[in-house]
């Protein structure tokens, strides 16, 4: 890396970024030789045409696996300009990446300026997880091919949801979460504080036709904590779903959770990576700014990811709009 210039002027960026995940290995860059791919790779490719006197790299908050997506990921970028050059304002960097992004299933949807010292991983104070199940589909390839990667259809015709509710109820607060953690986890401690968990009613699906959608129901399960540990959504959804199934009691759960076993005989089985998506990140004083182009409650299916997002870039540096 060579000297900057003198009087060039860096900037750095929190940037909102979506993508459907089927067709990457995580969100983390893959770097070398290796043909699989991260999302990382294409938003970093894209950011080589700002023509930063120093190559952009994405710091991400929170890494997803293969195939899972993303309604609302996060980064911090730096991009340093020549001298003379002012920086980018928010809405022309999102313009910018979109414009120069090589993959459709890959999506920048709002930026912000933030100060030099800020961090998207670090400075987060929630993030929301939610996974989506379809009941009456006895076999997959009855699934309407608009919704398949994008849930977990299960073989049953009904869960008893009052008992996943209860069930849910056993995991929130803070707690030594290991029984819910994979192996390969960085994470120092496994205690973590589970703000939310939810089981609800998804919405009808508008890729299903109606006489489909009278046999299938969609449902959601949201999980809300400062910071996951490896999986553990994925594994916490596995456990939810074996007792709505009736393969467990809700008390089991707890039982489960005290262990702090990661390899019990209820804990093998990790719900798969297609059915989860990765909600919302958030930050202090601009949750409710990011909540209002990314409102699940509005979200009408696959499609509604393209319709864009209305909210107005903000310049959070110097506390003023861009």
């Amino acid at each position: 890396m060579g000297s900057v210039p003198a009087g060039s002027m860096r900037a750095r960026y929190l940037v909102y970024f979506q993508y459907r995940g089927t067709a990457f290995n995580g969100v983390a860059a893959v770097r070398g030789a290796q043909r699989a791919v991260g999302v990382q790779n294409f938003l970093e490719e894209a950011a080589e045409r700002l023509n930063s006197v120093e190559p952009v790299r994405f710091t991400i908050s929170s890494r997803t696996d293969a195939g899972v997506h993303a309604l609302s990921n996060s980064a911090h970028l730096d991009v340093q300009r020549r001298p003379g050059q002012p920086p980018f304002s928010p809405e022309i960097l999102v313009e910018a990446l979109n414009g120069h992004m090589r993959h459709p299933a890959i999506r920048v949807v709002q930026a912000f300026r933030v100060p030099s010292d800020f961090h998207a991983r670090h400075t987060a104070t929630s993030r929301t997880y939610l996974y989506r199940l379809a009941t009456g589909c006895p076999q997959p390839d009855q699934l309407s091919v608009f919704e398949r990667n994008l849930c977990w259809a299960l073989r049953a015709e009904s869960l008893d949801v009052a008992a996943m509710q209860e069930a849910a109820q056993h995991l929130l607060g803070t707690h030594d979460f290991s029984a819910f953690q994979s192996a390969g986890s960085p994470a120092r401690s496994s205690v973590r504080t589970l703000r939310r968990a939810t089981v609800s009613p998804g919405h009808a699906s508008p890729f299903v036709s109606p006489q489909e959608n009278r046999a299938l129901q969609f449902w959601n399960l949201e999980f809300e904590s400062q910071s996951f540990l490896y999986r553990q959504v994925r594994r916490m959804t596995a456990v939810l779903v074996a007792v709505g199934l009736g393969m467990l009691m809700p008390a089991q759960v707890k039982a489960i959770l005290e262990s702090r076993d990661p390899l019990g005989k209820h804990q093998t089985r990790v719900a798969p990576a297609h059915g989860l998506f990765l909600m919302a990140v958030r930050y202090p004083g601009l949750g409710d700014l990011a909540d209002r182009s990314l409102d699940w409650a509005q979200w009408e299916g696959p499609g509604a990811w393209h319709r864009g997002a209305s909210s107005q870039p903000r310049d959070l540096s110097s506390g003023g709009p861009v």
